[in-house]
């Protein structure tokens, strides 16, 4: 695994709250994998991303498969394909092991409720283009909320693959990697084990999770991630709400010129900001070598390009979330 433009510190010299997060990731999950070491440069956006991910698919009594699925299809759809490889094996780790080759193809499962499953989840990358909304509880609906904003953080800081050359893909190594992790990946977690690790968060928990510990990790992150919006102006995050509401998750056919088209009218001292925001938010794996380097003429602590990186990310999974709340009203 390669980092694309910063080596995280050492798991093993993680002190405080990242440590503390470190230790639930090997205890709960598959230990403190590259996606979390890159946000651990903003303790309280790890804490919080761990915390959704956690509260959302591992713990409680919905089905695993159910959320794995939506997981995978999610990451596909967001054009994730370090998110899809991990949550096929996952799948492959529950004994799914037709339904997580299906996936993998991108085909529709046969079972109907997959079937359906997979649609509401592939859906949701533009969600008021078919009027989207979501019948399924706090855990299937948390787990759709945090890959979207999991997928663009991977998608914008690391490289794709699992395993070199893509070996991962492979269904044989697919299905022996899921052999590795099936005992992980059936435990039961006992809900709200993770909410010990945040910050209380100034906002209430949304209405869609029902008082459950999910709520309170999407408000919580929510709120870190949205912080890095502070590192721009105004005028800038107004560009940058306003494209995640007009855009609809379009993905841009040229991302790099789309991006420098829309920040023209941003002040000098945003515009690279706002671009790595946009590209966050619509095609993170975009994100250049080039435009980090400007970004970091600026700011030259990793801690800000993860901020940068989390609050695009955080805009377009709140633009889902906002769907549900419209819904409800």
């Amino acid at each position: 695994m390669t980092y694309r433009f910063f080596t995280p510190v050492p798991t093993r010299a993680a002190t405080g709250r990242t440590a503390a997060v470190y230790q639930q990731l090997r205890e709960d999950f598959l230990g403190p994998l590259p996606t979390f070491q890159a946000l651990s440069a903003v303790p309280e956006v790890l804490a919080a991303t761990w915390s959704l991910l956690r509260e959302a698919l591992l713990a409680g009594d919905t089905s695993r498969v159910d959320r794995e699925l939506v997981a995978a299809v999610v990451s596909r759809a967001n054009g994730c394909q370090f998110c899809l490889d991990a949550h096929v094996l996952l799948l492959h780790a529950l004994g799914e092991h037709g339904l997580a080759e299906v996936v993998a193809r991108g085909e529709t499962p046969a079972e109907p409720r997959h079937a359906e499953l997979a649609r509401w989840a592939r859906a949701s990358r533009s969600p008021r283009a078919g009027d989207w909304t979501s019948r399924y509880g706090p855990e299937v609906t948390g787990t759709l909320l945090a890959f979207h904003f999991v997928n663009r953080v991977v998608s914008a800081l690391l490289d794709p693959d699992l395993l070199p050359g893509g070996l991962q893909r492979a269904p044989l190594v697919r299905s022996v990697g899921g052999r590795l992790y099936a005992r992980s990946a059936r435990e039961p977690k006992e809900p709200g084990r993770s909410l010990a690790l945040l910050d209380p968060s100034p906002t209430p928990p949304p209405a869609w999770a029902g008082g459950s510990p999910v709520g309170v990790a999407y408000a919580s992150l929510r709120d870190a991630a949205t912080r890095g919006g502070e590192l721009l102006g105004d005028v800038a995050r107004q560009t940058v709400t306003a494209t995640v509401r007009w855009e609809d998750g379009r993905f841009p056919t040229r991302p790099a010129d789309w991006a420098v088209d829309l920040v023209r009218d941003v002040p000098g001292r945003d515009r690279v900001g706002t671009r790595i925001a946009l590209l966050a938010a619509f095609a993170p794996s975009a994100v250049s070598p080039g435009d980090v380097a400007l970004w970091k003429l600026s700011h030259p602590a990793d801690a800000d390009l993860v901020r940068i990186v989390a609050y695009g990310a955080i805009t377009a999974t709140d633009h889902v979330a906002r769907a549900l709340r419209s819904a409800q009203l």
